[in-house]
């Protein structure tokens, strides 16, 4: 484990800074209602890439002037080590250039953040094993939880790229389909089983035009978000017959605003959990490729304090994202840069490790009791949903900002 990098920027050197100079996180931002410009966090600051690339400091052909990552990520890995190589430098301790970069700095708390990269494709998977279990166990019972492949192959679904929003954009209540056990025919009104999906969001830096190695797939994430994948489940459980899951995973999935790259997680790196049936050779990793992360959820209801209902860690997934991307490479699929993989929700073995309300409610038969003294089988109206993240050194932590969503009343049904 490294240890603490000190900075000039002075806030970058507490142990209670997301962004200490071990992280260096990509996002874009803008001030006073400009345009989005490209800049990394250090500690309670942001640096402004645009503006030192404008001055000459940088030079990665204009890349860093776009307000998106996806240009920059197209150069290519090489580009990716010297960027951080020389952010690194400059915002060293000690470093000569601090007089320099001063005037670049804008507070964090002045900034409007926006999405820090385009979607270019989303899909999302079925991975962790402890969420397809419960999941499982609940609509068919333990004996037949998992699906025969499961075991084998990291399940996935086309998701819609056009629906992936940033954090704190308001969610609305989705409209849809709804049949019930004992309902003769379905009916259209508004979801009341209304979910959160705990998960990490990996972004392919590298394109690629057909079957590629599980190294070339490691190599080929730029870095990685928290992502949260709401869901309908009173909608999906009547729609997800034969071909799963479509308008209730088509609301919305909200990311963190700060892209952590894979060079600053690479020192937690950890092997995940023992497997059953081994792999076949194309999805068997050389070395571990999942991370130490820890993740926690709280749920807010309108102008209250916030419960944390969940804890969990990435290293819980059976399927690394690296293995994800390898897998969707196999029949020759195209990835592109900006494509953006869900790893699945995230759950652990404990209740209190379960990344759905589906399944700390267990399906709404065991609602969760709030420190506000209200209970929650499913989302409510003005609820707040926050995803934390960070994984953790010693004497510091590797953080992605907050993943926050606000859910909205549904919108009126018109004929």
């Amino acid at each position: 484990m490294t240890d603490l990098k000190r900075s000039w920027v002075d806030s970058a050197n507490s142990a209670d800074s997301p962004f200490p100079l071990n992280n260096l996180p990509y996002g874009a931002f803008s001030i006073q209602g400009g345009a989005p410009r490209c800049g990394t966090a250090i500690g309670e600051m942001i640096l402004d890439l645009a503006a030192l690339e404008e001055a000459g400091v940088l030079g990665f052909d204009g890349t860093l002037k776009t307000g998106s990552w996806n240009a920059f990520m197209a150069l290519g890995k090489p580009a990716w080590d010297r960027l951080r190589a020389e952010l690194t430098g400059l915002l060293a301790e000690g470093a000569a250039a601090e007089s320099r970069l001063k005037a670049h700095l804008v507070a964090q708390k002045d900034a409007t953040l926006h999405m820090p990269f385009n979607v270019t494709e989303y899909t999302d998977f079925y991975a962790g094993r402890h969420h397809a279990f419960n999941v499982g166990t609940m609509f068919r019972g333990p004996e037949n939880a998992l699906p025969p492949n499961w075991l084998h192959i990291p399940i996935g679904y086309n998701g819609r790229a056009s629906s992936v929003v940033l954090s704190g954009t308001p969610v609305v209540r989705p409209n849809g389909q709804l049949k019930g056990p004992n309902d003769e025919m379905p009916r259209f009104g508004p979801s009341q089983r209304f979910d959160i999906e705990l998960e990490m969001g990996a972004i392919v830096g590298t394109p690629s035009t057909g079957p590629i190695s599980i190294s070339e797939a490691y190599d080929a994430i730029f870095g990685y978000v928290l992502l949260n994948d709401w869901s309908a489940r009173d909608i999906q459980a009547w729609e997800y017959q034969p071909l799963g899951p479509f308008q209730a995973k088509a609301t919305a999935t909200t990311i963190s605003p700060w892209i952590v790259t894979a060079a600053a997680l690479e020192p937690f790196r950890t092997s995940g959990p023992d497997r059953d049936v081994p792999l076949l050779d194309y999805l068997k990793e050389p070395e571990p490729m999942l991370y130490d992360i820890d993740l926690e959820v709280t749920m807010a209801p309108a102008g209250k304090a916030p419960t944390v209902i969940s804890r969990t860690n990435y290293n819980e997934m059976y399927y690394s994202a690296a293995q994800q991307l390898t897998h969707h490479t196999t029949s020759g699929c195209p990835m592109r840069v900006g494509d953006l993989l869900g790893s699945g929700t995230i759950s652990g073995p404990e209740k209190g490790n379960r990344g759905s309300l589906l399944e700390l409610s267990w399906g709404g038969k065991e609602p969760l009791t709030l420190d506000t003294g209200e209970t929650r089988s499913f989302i409510e109206d003005g609820d707040t949903l926050t995803l934390t993240g960070a994984a953790h050194g010693d004497g510091y932590q590797i953080g992605f900002g907050d993943c926050i969503g606000t859910l909205k009343p549904a919108r009126p049904i018109t004929h």
